[in-house]
């Protein structure tokens, strides 16, 4: 078989130079020249020419301006040095305060029923209208979708509602709410729901059903044995 060759493209993951991420002065330019070959600030200088001029429009450039300011507050300056202070649900909760927001609207897991208890428990004693949405509203049976019954987590002869992220995704867009908090919903559920939801929206947990929803803990794992399975090659 011939083989492609393949163009070069954005590889920040292999780059050690952190151009882009300068330890230098303020009145210094970063060091473009050093820029390794896939970086994308030599290879789609366009691109981030034309998405820094969305920067100048009013609102994005304040949601963005507040965005920074919420990430400056997650850190403070001790004797020691620098260090983090905010959880992020905390940080969640001033960066929904700094743009005014008052309704919250959460896209939550039926399986993560006693988190979003919680968590509408804390928006709501710090000011919050809650609006939310569990991933099987609509109790639509997983066969309207094409699943098979021996495909179903309950079994054959267990009704199974499907997960409709498009449901949760289009009432609280009807709902009109500030802003939206992601919490646990699955691969690929999670991405149908950003797809139709058209608000302003942030993830505050993702679905990591073996590491209590801490998926990173896989990688941290993935030099030992208990996961070095993630690292096997393997071909498509």
């Amino acid at each position: 078989m011939r083989k492609v060759e393949r163009k070069t493209y954005p590889q920040c993951h292999r780059c050690e130079k952190r151009v882009c991420y300068p330890v230098i002065g303020v009145d210094e330019e970063p060091p473009f020249s050093e820029a390794p070959e896939f970086c994308p600030m030599r290879l789609h200088s366009e691109v981030i020419q034309r998405a820094l001029s969305e920067y100048d429009k009013e609102d994005v450039r304040e949601f963005a301006r507040l965005a920074s300011l919420q990430e400056f507050e997650c850190y403070e300056w001790v004797t020691e040095g620098i260090r983090t202070k905010l959880p992020r649900v905390e940080e969640t909760i001033q960066f929904a305060k700094k743009n005014g927001y008052k309704r919250i609207g959460i896209a939550f897991c039926i399986g993560l029923m006693n988190e979003v208890r919680i968590l509408a428990q804390i928006l709501e004693r710090k000011g919050f209208e809650v609006v939310s949405v569990c991933c099987k509203a609509g109790a639509i049976p997983k066969e309207r979708i094409g699943l098979k019954a021996e495909e179903k987590i309950s079994g054959p002869d267990i009704f199974e509602s499907m997960c409709s992220p498009i449901t949760q995704a289009e009432i609280l867009n009807v709902e009109e709410v500030d802003f939206v908090i992601q919490l646990g919903l699955c691969v690929g559920h999670d991405t149908l729901f950003m797809k139709y939801c058209r608000l302003p929206m942030t993830v505050l947990a993702v679905k990591d059903r073996v590491l209590g929803h801490n998926p990173l803990a896989a990688l941290y794992l993935s030099t030992s044995p208990y996961y070095s399975r993630l690292r096997a090659r393997q071909t498509y």
